[in-house]
């Protein structure tokens, strides 16, 4: 599929709106890479281990992640599209990425060891609870909060089930039916789609929502790696 270069980026305009756009086309093709969705597994602890996303992940050339198997899981979803992302908002500014921001956001330790949750970027994506917004709004400064009325397709949300747990998605829109059902309508990777595909969700479902913008992409340059992140923070109520 065509992807979108740096050259159309400076044409959209380095907007908010420009970089959500990317994100959400970058998504796309993360999607393409596996067209059957590529398969669904957690598990931390089997051998081997769990694989966020089924492809090596990198980051201007250098790798983020040797992928254990050809699987993926929510977190790992979300982080490979704003990773791709990144790899082309960035592109021209690749040589400014020292080693220090570079093995922050890497997704395994540099001895190949799995790389846990809270530690920097990656484990603050990935560990329960809102963590799009722990890695982008808190720990780097690289986004904003905004609220569900508010988003738009290509912002980043972490969901909390009435059920118990949470998802991390893309978000791609709200839908509500002829029979006045409202739905969320996102992309990740999920058990139900054997991995990598969009899904419609009643609102009914949802207990609470975070969702967060990409803004300033060029704060992956410069965030201090050593940030603490407030865990203990409410998601919002989905209002529409």
């Amino acid at each position: 599929m065509e992807r979108i270069t740096p050259g159309m980026l400076r044409y959209l305009g380095n907007t908010s709106m420009a970089i959500t756009i990317l994100c959400l086309r970058e998504s796309m093709f993360v999607q393409s890479r596996f067209p059957d969705g590529g398969g669904y597994f957690v598990g931390k602890d089997s051998i081997p281990t769990e694989s966020p996303i089924g492809y090596e992940l990198k980051l201007f050339g250098r790798s983020l992640l040797k992928p254990p198997r050809a699987t993926s899981y929510c977190s790992g979803a979300s982080y490979s599209a704003f990773i791709e992302a990144l790899n082309f908002i960035l592109a021209d500014r690749a040589s400014q990425l020292d080693f220090e921001h570079y093995e922050a956001v890497r997704m395994q330790e540099l001895d190949g060891g799995r790389r846990e949750d809270l530690v920097k970027f990656w484990g603050y994506w990935n560990a329960d609870g809102f963590g799009s917004h722990y890695a982008l709004v808190q720990y780097s400064g690289m986004g904003v909060g905004v609220k569900p009325e508010e988003a738009v397709p290509g912002d980043f949300m972490n969901i909390s089930w009435k059920g118990g747990l949470g998802h991390s998605v893309v978000f791609l829109g709200w839908y509500i039916s002829g029979d006045s059902l409202k739905y969320v309508v996102y992309w990740s990777s999920q058990r139900v789609t054997n991995g990598l595909a969009d899904q419609i969700v009643p609102l009914e479902k949802i207990k609470c929502v975070k969702i967060v913008r990409l803004t300033k992409p060029e704060n992956l340059f410069q965030f201090d790696v050593d940030n603490e992140v407030n865990l203990d923070i409410e998601g919002d109520e989905i209002k529409l």
